[in-house]
């Protein structure tokens, strides 16, 4: 990815664009979250609203919390209703949402409304790369390098809060892909997403292959969900992949070993995602009511 400098005078005064309120979902993430938080608290945007929606927390995330947000409440039961009540809590004239296991630069908002502002756009992308150690850490993080430059893989992650209210904010019948769901009700409004020339390091550990397929089958569930409101969109989706790593092959085949692991990953979470479809499928079916 290029330079922020290259994109983003380093001269220019942030721009005063309003309170940006930073939502934070949380479970169990004691490891990561104050490494989190310190980085939204670090930021050189002096306006931020730290917010952290806790679901019911069981180890030291409700106190790292406490010691660090503006606003803690405990809500659930998942990421998209705890994103919600954070919008709902929150004050500001925008809305971030960064996850727990993650990680801002110092410029990170700054630099996204100085983009915002020249761009004339009320929603920005910020891209994230995978830190951690492993093999298979190693892989995802190869696989996330092929798609910092293509705004079409990235979701919205600060947007206008009016503008994601009109939108009815996060679909709560899907935990997954409901940040992708978002996007793309971006682009049927006809919402521009700019994408900001700036990291987000996302701490994944050291990941193993029954961790990732866990993950999978959970998101999986909501597949179908996902697929009636956005026909056509999995395909979409896989074919933009697919794209990406074919524009950066020569990237992924200096490292063979590594591009190996990562479409072992992808086959694997393929197979994964279509069983959490299977299950959330079935589910939705005993959900129906009799007729």
């Amino acid at each position: 990815m290029p330079d922020v400098n290259e994109l983003v005078d380093p001269s220019k005064a942030p721009p005063r664009a309003g309170r940006v309120s930073v939502v934070v979902p949380t479970r169990n993430a004691e490891r990561t979250l104050r490494a989190c938080l310190e980085s939204v608290r670090a930021q050189d945007y002096d306006d931020i609203e730290l917010i952290v929606v806790d679901n019911w927390s069981s180890d030291h995330t409700p106190e790292i919390a406490r010691s660090l947000a503006d606003v803690v409440e405990q809500a659930g039961p998942e990421r998209s209703a705890q994103r919600n009540r954070g919008i709902a809590l929150c004050t500001g004239d925008w809305v971030m949402w960064v996850d727990a296991d993650m990680v801002v630069a110092p410029t990170c908002v700054s630099t996204a409304l100085m983009v915002a502002a020249d761009a004339g756009v009320e929603a920005l992308a910020i891209p994230e790369v995978t830190v951690g150690p492993g093999y298979w850490t190693a892989c995802r993080a190869l696989e996330r390098s092929c798609y910092v430059d293509d705004p079409s893989l990235h979701n919205a992650r600060l947007l206008r809060r009016d503008l994601l209210t009109r939108l009815g904010g996060f679909d709560e019948t899907m935990s997954g892909p409901e940040d992708t769901h978002l996007r793309h009700q971006l682009r049927q409004a006809g919402v521009a997403v700019a994408l900001a020339p700036v990291l987000i390091e996302h701490d994944e550990g050291r990941l193993t292959l029954a961790d990732v397929w866990r993950k999978r089958v959970y998101y999986g569930r909501s597949l179908p969900s996902f697929a009636a409101a956005n026909p056509g969109m999995v395909g979409e989706q896989g074919r933009g992949t697919f794209r990406a790593f074919a524009r950066h092959r020569r990237r992924l085949l200096r490292r063979p070993a590594l591009t190996a692991g990562m479409l072992g990953l992808r086959a694997m979470e393929a197979v994964a995602y279509a069983v959490g479809a299977h299950q959330g499928r079935r589910a939705r079916r005993t959900e129906r009511p009799a007729a």
